[in-house]
C-alpha cells in the first residue's frame, strides 16, 4: 500500500438528515461519518484527531462503480445491502430502522477496509479523494470517463454472444460463482426460517413465567420455588432478543459471500466479453487480409458480389485499385492495433491471480464465520441448559 492508502480507516457513526432530492423533492436520507489518520502517526504512538467527512450511500455505489469499471480483472468488494434482505418476522425491512442501519454501518467500513487493503485498489488516487475531499471528488470521478466506458460495457454485456474458444478456467469459475450465490442464499433463507422459529419457542417460555409466578401466590411451601422458577423462565424469553441480534452479524456475513459471488460472476463474464471482442477483431482482421491478397494478386477464393461484377463489366481502372489497396492497409493497421488493444484488455494472468486472492480470502473468512456460529449455537444452548438447571434447584427447595 502506498502512501496515499496508508491510513487508519473507521465508518464511526450515521446521521439521519433531510433535504432536497435532484428533482427538488424533499427527502430524508443516512449519511455515515467517516474517519481517517495516518498509519505511521499510529504507529509511531501518537494519537491524532481524525480527518472526518461525511458520505451517502449512493457516493459508496459509485466509488465501487468507478472501481468496476477501471478493473475489470478484480473482483471489486461488495456493499453492504440497500434494502434488507432474507429477514424474519420480527426483523425491520425499513432501510432506515436503526438497527439495520447500524449494521450497514459495519459494512460500508468493512467495504473500505477491505479495497483499502487490496494489493492495487489501495493505490487507487479516487480512492484516496473519496476518503480525504469532502468537495470535487465526484468532479474527479467523473473527469475519468468512466461513466461512458460502464455504459458501452453495460450495453454489450446484455447483448448475448457466443464466444467461440472460451477459457475453461473462467467457465469454470463463472459456474462457480453460480454455485456459491445459490447455495449462501439457501443457507441465508434456511437461517431466517429457523430464526423465526427460533424466536417462537424462546417468547413462549414467558408462559411458563406467567403460570409459575401467578401459580405461587396460592402456594405457601411451593410459593418461592415457583416464583423464582418464573424469573428464570422471563430471563430466558427475553434473552432472544440479544441472540438473533448477534446473529444478524454471522448472516451479514454470509450476505457480503452472497454479494461477492456476483463480483466473482462479473469479471468472468468481462472476460467473456473481451474474449468475444478479439474474436470479432481478429476475424475482421482475417478478413481484410485475404480481400487485400485477392486485390494485389487478381485470384478470388471466395464468392463476392464485387467479384462477379468484375467479371461481367471488367476490371476496375488502375488509380481504383490502388485507392482501394491503400484502404485496406489502412484498415489492416487499425485491426492489427485492435486485436493487440484486444488481447491486452483481456488481463488474463491479472484476472486470474485476483481470482486466487479471492478464493483464500473466501475459505478463511467463511470459516471463520461458520466456525463463530456454530460456537454461538453452542453457547445458547447451554444458557438453555443453565436456565433449566436453575428451575430443577428452584423445585428441589419447594
Amino acid at each position: 500500500m502506498d502512501d496515499r492508502a496508508a491510513m487508519e480507516i473507521c465508518v464511526a457513526e450515521a446521521e439521519k438528515r433531510s433535504g432536497k432530492n435532484a428533482v427538488s423533492m424533499q427527502e430524508t436520507f443516512t449519511v455515515y461519518l467517516i474517519e481517517t489518520r495516518p498509519m505511521d502517526a499510529v504507529a509511531e504512538g501518537h494519537n491524532p484527531a481524525p480527518d472526518c467527512l461525511w458520505r451517502r450511500y449512493s457516493e459508496f455505489e459509485l466509488l465501487r462503480n468507478y472501481l468496476i469499471v477501471t478493473y475489470p480483472y478484480i473482483v471489486v468488494p461488495p456493499l453492504p445491502e440497500k434494502r434488507a434482505e432474507f429477514v424474519w418476522h420480527k426483523l425491520s425491512a425499513d432501510n432506515m430502522d436503526p438497527d439495520f442501519v447500524e449494521r450497514r454501518r459495519v459494512g460500508l467500513e468493512n467495504f473500505l477496509l477491505r479495497v483499502a487493503s487490496h494489493p492495487v485498489l489501495c493505490n487507487d488516487k479516487i480512492l484516496c479523494y473519496f476518503l480525504t475531499e469532502e468537495h470535487g471528488w465526484k468532479e474527479a470521478v467523473y473527469e475519468t470517463g468512466f461513466q461512458a466506458k460502464a455504459d458501452s460495457r453495460l450495453r454489450a454485456l446484455s447483448a448475448t454472444f457466443r464466444v467461440r474458444n472460451p477459457d475453461k478456467c473462467f467457465m469454470e469459475m463463472k459456474h462457480y460463482s453460480d454455485e456459491l450465490q445459490s447455495h449462501t442464499s439457501q443457507l441465508l433463507r434456511a437461517r431466517a426460517r429457523v430464526a423465526d422459529r427460533l424466536y417462537g419457542v424462546f417468547k413462549v417460555h414467558g408462559n411458563y413465567g406467567r403460570v409459575f409466578s401467578e401459580w405461587s401466590a396460592i402456594e405457601k411451601e411451593m410459593g418461592d420455588g415457583l416464583q423464582s422458577a418464573g424469573h428464570h423462565m422471563d430471563a430466558y424469553a427475553a434473552s432472544i432478543d440479544d441472540i438473533l441480534e448477534e446473529e444478524e452479524h454471522y448472516a451479514d456475513q454470509l450476505k457480503e459471500y452472497l454479494f461477492y459471488a456476483e463480483a466473482l460472476r462479473a469479471v468472468c463474464r468481462k472476460h467473456e466479453l473481451t474474449q468475444f471482442e478479439l474474436e470479432m477483431a481478429s476475424q475482421d482482421l482475417i478478413s481484410k487480409k485475404q480481400q487485400r491478397e485477392e486485390l494485389a494478386t487478381g485470384i478470388v477464393r471466395t464468392f463476392s458480389f464485387k467479384g462477379m461484377t468484375n467479371k461481367l463489366f471488367g476490371q476496375e481502372a488502375p488509380e481504383q485499385r490502388e485507392a482501394r489497396l491503400k484502404l485496406l492497409e489502412d484498415l489492416i493497421a487499425e485491426g492489427e492495433e485492435t486485436v493487440k488493444e484486444k488481447t491486452i484488455e483481456r488481463h488474463v494472468e491479472k484476472a486470474w491471480v485476483d481470482i486466487q486472492r479471492f478464493k483464500e480470502q473466501k475459505d478463511k473468512d467463511l470459516r471463520e464465520a461458520l466456525i463463530n456460529y456454530a460456537v454461538m449455537q453452542i453457547s445458547m444452548c447451554k444458557k438453555g441448559i443453565q436456565v433449566w438447571s436453575n428451575a430443577k434447584e428452584c423445585f428441589l427447595k419447594m
